[in-house]
């Protein structure tokens, strides 16, 4: 598998670089430490969003820097937690009254950097709250879950309702009842498109990984013999079942794919997920299938599952306007 890379080391400032030149008009892009913000600031106060994340799963986090969205987002290095002061830059550079609210995907690098970061933010006098996303179903105990596509729904509500001028305490709430409300979990093809680092091996023609992580965690080998209805089953399944879902129940459903599935296979496997929740009578009222988290090109995809009531979904249609999600 062949990628178009600067050597070693500069291909995150690189992309950077790249990505300020395709987006002059939205966003900023400051060095040493890392991390980007909005080229416009709010022209009233309000509480500023702040993530980091890896490189790696682009456009997490830098692509959803925008109105609507985040303030600031601080890429790591590959599949690496933006440090602490990386973090702590941002909210000096976007934090103002009434605070800031960093939102956190539970891997443990992340968590503690951002715990830091809001330590020496305080320290400073800015005031700073967190949410955790811990969506990803494959683990069993739900504080130890990853956050998977749950991050992307927070943001954007979270985004929609710190736009609106809502406390941080509010924001907050809002955006924490979110990682509550929605379930992930994720397969993974095309092994070798990792890097071997990462991961080794590749996996049989009839076989996929179930319960992957993002960051080239393992699932579970699983052998499909009746096609995408079954692997749909076996993925959903456990969606549906956890929070659970029932039937009358209007969701959000967002199908990422990890970067190495074609467009045409999202919108094929969307199908068969919205078939297989309307058989159930859950009904999908909002949907987004693209490539919103992703992992290095793998192939494979995320599917999330977000429990919709009023205030979300006005939350969710709320205007937007970042380089990766606009309407």
């Amino acid at each position: 598998m062949q990628h178009l890379l600067a050597k070693p080391g500069s291909a995150i400032t690189a992309s950077l670089e790249g990505f300020a030149l395709c987006y002059p008009d939205l966003l900023r892009v400051h060095f040493d430490p890392d991390y980007v913000t909005r080229a416009i600031s709010p022209s009233q106060p309000k509480v500023a969003l702040i993530s980091g994340s890896g490189s790696g799963h682009e456009p997490l986090p830098t692509g959803y820097v925008g109105a609507g969205m985040l303030d600031a987002a601080c890429p790591g290095p590959i599949f690496t937690s933006a440090s602490p002061n990386q973090l702590l830059a941002a909210a000096r550079d976007v934090g103002r009254q009434p605070g800031v609210l960093f939102i956190v995907k539970n891997y443990s690098g992340g968590v503690l950097n951002s715990s830091l970061a809001m330590e020496m933010a305080e320290e400073e006098g800015i005031l700073a709250q967190s949410i955790l996303v811990n969506d990803d179903v494959a683990i069993k105990n739900p504080l130890n879950r990853r956050g998977l596509g749950a991050t992307i729904l927070s943001m954007k509500i979270a985004g929609a309702a710190a736009e609106a001028g809502l406390s941080l305490e509010k924001v907050a709430a809002v955006g924490q009842r979110t990682v509550e409300n929605a379930r992930s979990m994720g397969i993974g093809m095309d092994v070798h498109t990792l890097s071997r680092a990462i991961h080794s091996g590749e996996l049989p023609d009839d076989t996929i990984e179930l319960g992957v992580g993002i960051h080239g965690e393992p699932g579970t080998n699983y052998r499909v013999s009746h096609g995408i209805e079954e692997i749909v089953d076996a993925l959903m399944e456990p969606i549906v079942a956890d929070l659970p879902f029932q039937a009358g129940d209007q969701v959000l459903a967002l199908v990422s794919g990890l970067g190495g599935t074609p467009l045409l296979e999202l919108f094929l496997f969307f199908r068969h997920i919205h078939g297989y929740l309307k058989k159930r009578g859950v009904v999908v009222q909002r949907q987004l299938v693209g490539n919103y988290l992703t992992s290095l090109g793998r192939g494979g995809c995320t599917v999330t599952l977000l429990r919709l009531d009023p205030e979300l979904t006005a939350l969710w249609d709320a205007p937007v306007h970042t380089p990766a999600l606009r309407w």
